[in-house]
């Protein structure tokens, strides 16, 4: 569930604050999420992640502009927020820490469509039903406000995964299903087992989140109970809806490439970022050439395509 770090994440929640300090009070809430909240074999040099929830991105930009925190072109940022939101930024805060975050930068009203019942695609929605932290927030208001958004993401979780459930299934069945569905609906620079290894660090989580979920559904005559704590669908999945989620996914696949382009835009020292990410998420050495280097978007992808073609990643597809 949505919980309060509340002194437990000391050095993200001191990143956080410092964020929304130099963000012009546009900065709402900030959500940690990911392999460091998660202790998924993260290393020294992870970034923690953020979903940073702000009320206004030209404020938040213009104020991280003044205190050199951009990185980017302030009219690039601001041209780019409503493209394909959220941006990705990084963030370090400029007081000499090595602490550094990626920062998924929304409106409240983009964050709001992208969990609701009709999101573009799974970036924010995939990402958010799983286990997260608030490091720091505006007030109690907006605490509620969030966890709100949140629940009812997760009490729509069912409407999509239904096409991928089959038999009898737990809460954390699902969690485990969702993941695996989630994983193969993106470009990831990870190997089979990451999904699993997700699942297993937040297993807990799904349980208690969906299973007050599925216990509604049996309620209403959308599962079957079949023995404590496990359900089935009591109708499969009309072709309708398979079809509607088989496009929804693709979309969402094709708007994950589209984004790692915008990534490379919005997120200062993205290759050097994302070749990390690689070699600790799959174990294997990348030694980029100086032309990579100097010109990635050139002479990087033949080695990208490679790298997604022949890494461990034989998972169940959406």
């Amino acid at each position: 569930m949505t919980g309060v770090a509340d002194g437990g994440w000391p050095e993200a929640e001191g990143l956080a604050e410092q964020l929304a300090l130099q963000g012009d009070g546009a900065v709402r809430l900030v959500l940690l999420y990911g392999s460091r909240l998660l202790k998924t074999a993260p290393d020294q040099h992870s970034a923690f992640d953020f979903v940073v929830i702000v009320d206004d991105y030209k404020g938040f930009y213009k104020g991280l502009a003044k205190y050199r925190q951009l990185g980017r072109p302030l009219a690039l940022m601001q041209g780019l927020a409503r493209i394909l939101a959220p941006n990705v930024i990084a963030y370090d805060g400029g007081n000499g820490s090595l602490a550094m975050a990626k920062c998924a930068v929304v409106s409240k009203e983009d964050f709001e469509q992208a969990l609701g019942p009709s999101p573009k695609d799974h970036f924010l929605l995939g990402r958010m039903v799983q286990r997260i932290e608030i490091v720091w927030s505006q007030s109690s208001l907006e605490d509620t406000w969030v966890r709100g958004v949140i629940n009812g993401a997760h009490r729509g979780v069912l409407e999509w995964m239904a096409p991928y459930l089959s038999g009898d299934f737990s809460a954390e069945d699902v969690g485990r299903r969702l993941l695996e569905v989630c994983y193969q609906g993106e470009w990831r620079p990870e190997s089979q087992g990451r999904a699993r290894m997700v699942f297993d660090a937040q297993a807990g989580h799904f349980a208690q989140a969906l299973d007050p979920v599925l216990s509604a559904a049996a309620v209403s005559g959308k599962v079957l109970g079949t023995t404590e704590g496990r359900y089935a669908l009591a109708a499969p999945a009309s072709a309708a809806d398979r079809r509607r989620w088989r496009r929804h996914f693709r979309r969402s696949k094709r708007r994950a490439t589209m984004r790692w382009l915008k990534h490379m835009m919005t997120f200062a020292k993205w290759l050097p970022y994302v070749v990390r990410k690689a070699e600790r998420h799959t174990g294997r050495s990348i030694k980029l050439t100086s032309l990579e280097k100097r010109m990635p978007l050139i002479f990087l992808w033949p080695r990208a395509i490679h790298f997604m073609l022949t890494k461990s990643n034989r998972g169940a597809r959406p």
